[in-house]
C-alpha cells in the first residue's frame, strides 16, 4: 500500500507539473492585443491550470500521508477537469478550423473575409453587441499608429508580413483601388464598388477601417492563429494528464485491494 501511494504521489506531481504548461498558455493568450479585447476570452485556460494545481495538490498530499478521502477527492475533481479540458481543446478545434484568409498577389500579407470564420465565432466575438467595446479597445492598442512608424517606403509595407489586425483593420481592402501615401493614410479609391468595406474606410486615424468587415476577420484570423498554436500544447498536456490519471486509479484501487487483503488477514488471525 505504501508503494501504490508514493506512485500516487509521483503521479500527481506530474499531473501538478502539467499544469504549467496550461496556465502559461492561457496567460500567454491573455496578454496578446486581441484577447485583451476579449475579456471572456482571456481567463478561461488560467482558472483551468489553477484547478489543476490545486487538485493535483490535493492528491499529492492525500497520497503522500495516506489519507484515502483526498485521493477519492482528487480522482473524482481530476476527472471532471480533464473531460472539461477535452471539451475545450475540441471546441477550440471545431471553431477555429474555418479560416477566412485569402491571398493577395503581388504583396507579402493575406487579408480577411468576415465570412470565411465559422459562424460561432462571428456570433460571438465580432456580433453587434460586442463589437462597439472591442473596436474602442483595437484602437486604443495603438497598433495602427506604429505601424504608419515602422514602415516609410510602399515597397517595404507591401512586402512586409502584416498580422491579421493589422492588415484587416489598419488598411482598405487591396481589391478598393486605393494608392498608397503611407500604412494609414490612403488615396483613392478606383474600385469603390468592390466591396463594402471601401466605403468604411476612413483616413481618420480613430476611424481607419474599426467597423470593416476586414476588421472584424482580422480579429478572428489572430484568435484562430493564437488558439491553434495553443490547441498544440494542450493536446499534448491532456495525454499525459490522461495517462498519469489512469496510473493513478490503478495505483489507488490496487492500495484500497491491499488494505482489504491486510484487514482480511489480520481478522483471520
Amino acid at each position: 500500500m505504501a508503494l501504490s501511494n508514493n506512485i500516487t504521489a509521483i503521479l500527481n506531481f506530474v499531473a501538478l507539473m502539467c499544469s504549467i504548461p496550461i496556465m502559461a498558455s492561457g496567460i500567454w493568450l491573455a496578454s496578446k492585443t486581441d484577447n485583451a479585447c476579449i475579456h471572456w476570452l482571456r481567463w478561461p485556460l488560467i482558472f483551468i491550470g489553477i484547478a489543476f494545481l490545486l487538485v493535483s495538490l490535493t492528491g499529492f498530499v492525500g497520497a503522500y500521508w495516506k489519507k484515502e478521502g483526498l485521493l477519492g477527492v482528487y480522482l473524482v475533481c481530476m476527472a471532471i477537469l480533464i473531460v472539461g479540458l477535452l471539451v475545450l481543446i475540441v471546441l477550440a478545434f471545431i471553431v477555429t478550423r474555418p479560416n477566412g484568409a485569402y491571398s493577395v498577389p503581388g504583396v507579402g500579407f493575406r487579408e480577411y473575409r468576415l465570412e470565411g470564420f465559422s459562424s460561432w465565432l462571428r456570433e460571438h466575438v465580432t456580433g453587434s453587441d460586442s463589437w462597439g467595446k472591442i473596436r474602442a479597445c483595437l484602437q486604443d492598442t495603438q497598433t495602427c499608429p506604429k505601424l504608419a512608424q515602422e514602415y516609410v517606403s510602399a515597397a517595404d509595407f507591401f512586402a512586409a508580413h502584416l498580422s491579421p489586425i493589422q492588415s484587416g483593420c489598419c488598411k482598405p481592402p487591396i481589391v478598393c483601388g486605393f494608392q498608397y501615401s503611407n500604412p494609414i493614410t490612403w488615396i483613392g479609391p478606383s474600385n469603390a464598388a468592390a466591396a463594402a468595406d471601401c466605403t468604411n474606410w476612413n483616413n481618420d486615424p480613430s476611424q481607419l477601417c474599426y467597423n470593416c468587415d476586414s476588421c472584424k476577420g482580422g480579429l478572428l484570423g489572430n484568435l484562430r492563429h493564437e488558439w491553434r498554436k495553443v490547441n498544440i500544447i494542450l493536446i499534448i498536456t491532456v495525454v499525459v494528464l490522461i495517462w498519469v490519471y489512469l496510473i493513478a486509479c490503478s495505483a489507488y484501487k490496487n492500495a484500497q485491494t491491499e488494505e482489504l487483503f491486510r484487514r482480511y488477514k489480520q481478522g483471520w488471525a
